[in-house]
C-alpha cells in the first residue's frame, strides 16, 4: 500500500488545543441565527395547509415522547388560539389518559374552559380533578374561588364541606372560616380544633368568639382547652392568652388563679413568658402582697430546678425549705421536707451525712415549734435515729436533741432511755457529757457517779472527765473520794492533757490547805518532768504558803531548779527561771542575794550558723542569740577569749580615732 510521506515534521507555528476548540464552539452557539422568513397566508387553502403541517409537527413530537406533558399543553394552547375548543378538549383528554396525576394539566384544562366562559365544563373538570386528586389543595382553592366569583355561595360552601371531609391542613380551615365570615355566617364557622387540636388553634377559636362578643363561649373554649391538654401537655401560651382574656373582662381574681395554677405545674424553663406576664399584671393591678407572691413563686421555681438537677444539693434544699416555711401552709412544708429527707447520701461516710442530718433536725424543730405537733416530732426523731448507721458513725446532736425534746414534753423516762440507748449503741464523749449534764440539772448525783464511771471506762485518757468527776465529789463534800479519783487519774498510762490534770490536783490540795501533800505532789510531778514552769509554780506555792520559812523554802526551790537545769539544752527556760528568781530576790531578798543572782545571770551574745536547704545545698547564714552562763566552767576559756577580743577591738577604735585628727592631739599637748 501507498504511504503518505510527510515532508515537514516540525510543529506548526500556531498550536490549537482541545480546550480552545471547545471554547470556540461555545462562543459560536451564541451567534444569532437569522429569523425564519415571515409567511403570509392569503387564502383558506394556505391556512389549511399551515394547520396540517403544524398539527403534523405536534403529533410527531407527541409520538416521539408521549410523557412530555409540555408538548400536549403547547398543542392544546395552539388549538385554543385558533378557537378550536373541541380539538383542544380532545388534546387535553388524550393527555389526561397519558398522565392523570399531572396537576398542571388539570389546571390548564380548567383555566381554558373558564377563559372561554364554559362554566359547566369547568365545574365538570374541577369535580373530576378533586375526585381524582383530593389531596391537591390548589384544585379546591381554585374551585371554591370560581364558585364564589360566580356568586354561587351555596355551591362554594358545598365544595368547602366536601373538602373538610378530607381533614386538610389548617390553612384550608382558615379559608373556610374566612369565607363564612365574609357572608356573616358566624354560626356556620367550622370547629378547626376538632381536626387540628393545637394550642394556637384553640387560642384562635377563643379569640374568634371574643371578637364577635361571645365572651361566655370564649371562656368555655379556654376551659375546654385547659381540660383537653391536661397537666401532661401544658403550654404557657394557652394560659397567657386565657389570663389576658380574663384581664380584658376585668376578672382580676380569675387572672391570679390562672397564673398561679400554671406556675405551679409548668417547669420553670418553659414558663419564662408566663412569669413575665404575671409580673406585669401584678404591677398594673396588684398590691404589694401580690408582687411578693410573684417573687416567691419565681424563687420556688428556681429552687425546684436546682433540686431536680442535683437532689443531693442539701444547701438548695435548706434555701427552698426556708422559703416554703415563710409563706405556705404546714402540709406543703411537710411535703417538701419529706422530699428532702428522701435523698439519703449514697455513701455511708460521716462527712457526706453532716449536711443531710440537719434536714432532719430542722424538720423536727419545725414540727415542734411551728406546727406544735409533738407526736409527729417524736416520729421524726425516731425515724432519723433508725436511719443513721450507728455501727459506722453516729450524731450525738440528734440523740441530745431528742432527749431534750422528751424532757420538754415532761417524759423523763423516754429521755433517759434514748440517752442510754445512744451510749449502748455508739458511745461518744459528747453523749456522756450531755447525759451527765442532764442528771446534774436533775440533782441525780448517784446517776452522775455511775455515768462518770462508765465514761472513764470508755475514755480513761480524758483528763477533763477525771477533773469534772473530782470536782463533783468536792462539791458534794466527799474529799477522800475526790482525792482517790485524782490519784487514779494521774496513775493512768496515757492522758490527753496531763499538765491540766496535775494543776487541778495541786489546786485541789491547796484549797484543802494540805500543804505537805501539795509539796509531795510537786515532788512527784518533778520526777516525771523538769519543766521550768513546774519549778516556778512550786516556788510560788512555797512563797504563798504564808509561813516564816516560806522565803527560805522558796529560795531553796530556786536553787534546786537552777542546779537541775544546768544540763538543760533549752537555755531560754533556764533564763526564764533566773529572771523569776531575780524578781523574787528584788522583792524579798537582801543585797547579798541580789548580788549573787546578778552574777548568775547569763550574757546574751549574737552568733551565726550555717543553714541548709531541704535538698542539702547551702542556704546561707542566719544570726541567732545565745546565752553564756557564768556558772558553766566549760565555757570559761571561751569567755576569756571573748573578753580579750572586745578589749583589742576597743584599742583599735581608739588608735583609728587618733590617726584621723592628729592636730587635735598637738593642740591638746601644747595646752
Amino acid at each position: 500500500p501507498l504511504t503518505l510521506q510527510v515532508k515537514n515534521k516540525a510543529p506548526a507555528e500556531v498550536q490549537i488545543t482541545a480546550e480552545q476548540l471547545l471554547r470556540e464552539a461555545k462562543e459560536r452557539e451564541l451567534e444569532l441565527l437569522p429569523p425564519p422568513p415571515q409567511q403570509k397566508i392569503t387564502d383558506v387553502e394556505e391556512l389549511n395547509d399551515y394547520k396540517l403541517r403544524k398539527r403534523k409537527t405536534f403529533e410527531d413530537n407527541i409520538r416521539k415522547n408521549r410523557t412530555v406533558i409540555s408538548n400536549w399543553i403547547k398543542y392544546a394552547q395552539w388549538e385554543e388560539s385558533l378557537k378550536e375548543i373541541q380539538r383542544a378538549r380532545s388534546i387535553y383528554e388524550r393527555a389526561l389518559d397519558v398522565d392523570y396525576r399531572n396537576v398542571t394539566l388539570w389546571l390548564k384544562y380548567a383555566e381554558m374552559e373558564m377563559k372561554n366562559r364554559q362554566v359547566n365544563h369547568a365545574r365538570n373538570i374541577w369535580d373530576r380533578a378533586i375526585t381524582t386528586l383530593p389531596r391537591v389543595n390548589q384544585f379546591w382553592y381554585k374551585y371554591t374561588y370560581m364558585e364564589e366569583m360566580l356568586g354561587n355561595v351555596a355551591g362554594s360552601r358545598q365544595v368547602f364541606e366536601r373538602w373538610m371531609e378530607w381533614q386538610p391542613e389548617e390553612q384550608a380551615w382558615h379559608s373556610y372560616i374566612n369565607f363564612e365570615l365574609r357572608y356573616k355566617e358566624v354560626d356556620r364557622a367550622p370547629l378547626l380544633v376538632i381536626v387540628h387540636p393545637d394550642v394556637k388553634n384553640w387560642i384562635k377559636y377563643a379569640r374568634f368568639e371574643e371578637k364577635h362578643s361571645y365572651f361566655a363561649h370564649a371562656r368555655k373554649v379556654y376551659e375546654r382547652a385547659v381540660e383537653f391538654f391536661g397537666e401532661e401537655h401544658m403550654d404557657e401560651n394557652l394560659y397567657v392568652a386565657f389570663a389576658k382574656f380574663e384581664e380584658n373582662q376585668k376578672e382580676f381574681e380569675r387572672v391570679r388563679v390562672i397564673y398561679k395554677y400554671a406556675l405551679d405545674r409548668i417547669p420553670k424553663h418553659e414558663a419564662q413568658n408566663l412569669f413575665k406576664n404575671y409580673t406585669i399584671f401584678e404591677k398594673k393591678f396588684g398590691d404589694r402582697r401580690g408582687i411578693e407572691d410573684i417573687i416567691v413563686s419565681k424563687r420556688r421555681f428556681q429552687y425546684e430546678e436546682e433540686v431536680k438537677a442535683n437532689p443531693h444539693n442539701y444547701d438548695a434544699w435548706f434555701d427552698y425549705l426556708r422559703l416554703v416555711e415563710s409563706d405556705t401552709d404546714a402540709e406543703t412544708v411537710r411535703e417538701v421536707y419529706e422530699r428532702a429527707i428522701a435523698n439519703v447520701p449514697p455513701i455511708q461516710e460521716k462527712r457526706h451525712w453532716k449536711r443531710y442530718i440537719y434536714l432532719w433536725i430542722n424538720y423536727a424543730l419545725y414540727e415542734e415549734l411551728e406546727a406544735k405537733a409533738s407526736k409527729r416530732t417524736r416520729q421524726v426523731y425516731q425515724a432519723c435515729i433508725e436511719l443513721i448507721p450507728h455501727k459506722k458513725f453516729t450524731f450525738a446532736k440528734i440523740w441530745l436533741l431528742y432527749a431534750q425534746f422528751e424532757i420538754r414534753q415532761k417524759n423523763l423516762p423516754l429521755a433517759r432511755r434514748a440517752l442510754g440507748t445512744s451510749i449502748g449503741k455508739c458511745p461518744k464523749n459528747k453523749l456522756f457529757k450531755g447525759y451527765i449534764e442532764l442528771e446534774l440539772q436533775l440533782r441525780e448525783f448517784d446517776r452522775c457517779r455511775k455515768l462518770y464511771e462508765k465514761f472513764l471506762e470508755f475514755a480513761p485518757e480524758n483528763c477533763t472527765s477525771w477533773i469534772k468527776f473530782a470536782e463533783l465529789e468536792t462539791i458534794l463534800g466527799d474529799i477522800d473520794r475526790a482525792r482517790a479519783i485524782y490519784e487514779l487519774a494521774i496513775g493512768q498510762p496515757r492522758l490527753d492533757m496531763p499538765e491540766v490534770l496535775w494543776k487541778s490536783y495541786i489546786d485541789f490540795e491547796i484549797e484543802q490547805e494540805e500543804y505537805e501533800k501539795t509539796r509531795n505532789l510537786y515532788r512527784r510531778l518533778l520526777q516525771r518532768t523538769q519543766h521550768v514552769k513546774v519549778w516556778i509554780s512550786f516556788a510560788q506555792f512555797e512563797l504563798s504558803a504564808g509561813r516564816e520559812e516560806s522565803l527560805s523554802r522558796c529560795r531553796q526551790i530556786y536553787e534546786e531548779a537552777n542546779k537541775a537545769m544546768r544540763n538543760c539544752e533549752e537555755k531560754e527556760e533556764r533564763v526564764m527561771l533566773l529572771e523569776s528568781w531575780r524578781n523574787f530576790e528584788e522583792e524579798f531578798g537582801t543585797d547579798t542575794t541580789k548580788e549573787r543572782i546578778d552574777k548568775l545571770m547569763p550574757e546574751k551574745i549574737k552568733k551565726r550558723r550555717k543553714l541548709q536547704a531541704e535538698d542539702g545545698s547551702d542556704a546561707g547564714w542566719e544570726e541567732y542569740y545565745d546565752y553564756i552562763f557564768p556558772e558553766d566552767t566549760a565555757n570559761q576559756p571561751n569567755l576569756k577569749l571573748l573578753a580579750m577580743a572586745k578589749l583589742w577591738k576597743k584599742q583599735q577604735q581608739e588608735s583609728e580615732a587618733a590617726e584621723v585628727d592628729p592636730d587635735k592631739d598637738i593642740d591638746e599637748s601644747q595646752s
